[in-house]
């Protein structure tokens, strides 16, 4: 038993490392992709961005003021927060699910078609709801969708894209978040007389681009013997990595948490900054905070294509992470101590630098770092994707205690969130099997 037992370790570090060359001769079979699939993949994930950001940026709140004026506040909160729960455990899932998948249409492209048409669905269903509770249940199931979605079209990448290669994409794909955020706020803005238009315009666009994807892809085919049935454990597994085992998806995974974190600090009280500290007018704030996006999206979109095809090129990545999360951090730092609007643009185009830095070339980063990206790519993902959601529920649990310490000084919150973003840099120097 002695013996039996000293030797398990030796065998789990032999099958893992069988796992990784596996991984590793896949990687040298793929050929280098064209700009056609590139710009239909970015064009996707921009579409899925689009439908799915622009209800929590825009429409749900007014969807529900219309409906509960007078508890409009919680209401929303409730929405939203008990969305981003479904998002939490839809994605590993979905992603689960699809590694999976031996349908004779592919692993992905089931989960990309059926995920958009449900998540359009869903967004109908919010804009006609006629109460509080059904657009609960739609943004619920819209989130549970359009996370289906993401998981297959991010699995794609060590899908189809070589290592060489994972740097470029991952820059374009870099930018199609802010993309979608700042098409998004532009389409209700030109359909804002229509309820329905303002969720259905995002989600018609998002299904043709998905869908035109879907069917270009030439998706990877599992045969139905390849996968044996789920047990517990695998159920457990789905939203688990052991970071003993995989310290360097670990770290990675922390990383992305703390810079997030730190621009979700941003993101939820960039409003109470402008009015309460900059001492503009509410009513001004829409528009003011549609130019702060729409400069940090530029500043995205100039760097992150360059950083992520510079990434391939020098054979690095770790540099670009780090950097990244600095530049952020200053930004954040520039916003606290912002005596005026102008400087806070200057802030914020200094977020968009260490945006597009960081976020072209860590998605290419946790890819190269995947305990089994052939066999495990989208849960795996799903997991990491974990850490682009759950800030979205600690910033607003700690920002209050903050402020309420700080005796409501918005100068030492974003002081703070800048150094969490400087920590995402820190955390990141651990990871030994990526340069």
């Amino acid at each position: 038993m002695t013996c039996e037992s000293g030797a398990l370790p030796g065998i789990l570090r032999a099958m893992q490392s069988e796992e990784q060359l596996a991984s590793a001769a896949a990687d040298q079979d793929k050929p280098r992709v064209g700009w056609k699939f590139i710009s239909l993949h970015a064009l996707a994930y921009t579409g899925t961005w689009l439908a799915l950001l622009t209800p929590v940026l825009v429409t749900i709140a007014l969807k529900v003021r219309h409906l509960a004026p007078e508890h409009a506040a919680s209401s929303l909160s409730l929405v939203l927060g008990l969305g981003a729960f479904f998002a939490l455990i839809g994605n590993p899932l979905f992603g689960r699910l699809s590694d999976r998948t031996t349908s004779r249409f592919g692993m992905r492209r089931p989960w990309l078609i059926g995920g958009v048409i449900c998540g359009a669905l869903a967004l109908l269903l919010i804009a006609t709801a006629t109460s509080v509770a059904m657009v609960l249940v739609g943004w619920c199931l819209a989130q549970l969708a359009f996370n289906a979605v993401l998981a297959a079209i991010i699995a794609v990448l060590p899908d189809q894209v070589p290592a060489a290669q994972r740097g470029t994409v991952a820059g374009v794909m870099g930018i199609c978040l802010p993309l979608g955020q700042v098409s998004g706020t532009f389409l209700v803005q030109q359909v804002s007389a229509s309820t329905l238009q303002m969720f259905m315009v995002p989600a018609a666009i998002c299904v043709v681009l998905v869908i035109l994807f879907a069917l270009s892809l030439d998706d990877r085919r599992l045969a139905p013997g390849a996968v044996k049935p789920l047990g517990w454990r695998d159920t457990v597994a789905i939203y688990w990595v052991n970071p003993r085992q995989h310290p360097d998806f670990g770290w990675t995974w922390l990383s992305r948490l703390l810079l997030v974190l730190g621009t979700a600090f941003l993101n939820t009280y960039q409003p109470f900054y402008l009015i309460d500290k900059l001492g503009h007018a509410a009513v001004e704030i829409p528009t003011l905070i549609f130019q702060g996006i729409l400069v940090q999206t530029v500043a995205i979109v100039a760097v992150s294509v360059l950083g992520g095809r510079l990434s391939d090129a020098i054979g690095r990545r770790k540099v670009f992470v780090v950097i990244g999360g600095v530049v952020y951090a200053m930004g954040l730092w520039v916003i606290a101590a912002a005596p005026d609007y102008p400087m806070f643009l200057v802030g914020m185009t200094i977020t968009g630098i260490g945006h597009g830095i960081y976020f072209a070339v860590d998605l290419a980063l946790v890819t190269d770092v995947l305990p089994n990206r052939w066999r495990d790519a989208a849960k795996d993902l799903g997991i990491f994707n974990v850490a682009n959601a759950m800030p979205q529920a600690i910033a607003p649990a700690v920002a209050p205690v903050i402020l309420a310490t700080s005796g409501g000084n918005y100068t030492w919150l974003f002081a703070i969130a800048g150094a969490i973003a400087l920590l995402a840099s820190v955390t990141i120097l651990p990871v030994k099997s990526v340069r």
